[in-house]
């Protein structure tokens, strides 16, 4: 891999964008960055329980891209702590984001 790949793989249509997050919930601190496999690294501090965890997983995803919570989609078959998520968009752009904080330790 060069310098600018990583594992984390994103699969592009013409409005979106879907890839894989490994949740931890109940962390001390909300952060994005990094991977599990091939899936971005989300860390949250709600519980999983009623779908907090989720909703924050949701927020804190538009908040690192710039998007509306409305335009994150986290698929509701996915159970567990990894989930394949769709993000409404330009692709380019929003590979771009993606690639930067699979590259990063975490941002707040």
């Amino acid at each position: 891999m060069s310098q600018h790949e990583t594992a984390l793989r994103v699969d592009r249509s013409e409005q979106a964008v879907s890839f894989w997050i490994q949740v931890t919930p109940r962390a001390r601190k909300a952060r994005i960055g990094g991977l599990h496999g091939d899936a971005l690294r989300v860390t949250v501090s709600a519980p999983p329980v009623e779908g907090k965890a989720n909703a924050a997983c949701v927020a804190a995803i538009a908040q690192a891209l710039g998007v509306k919570p409305a335009l994150v989609h986290i698929d509701p078959a996915s159970r567990g702590r990894r989930k394949r998520v769709r993000v409404e968009g330009a692709p380019e752009a929003l590979c771009a984001f993606l690639h930067t904080l699979a590259d990063t330790r975490g941002v707040r």
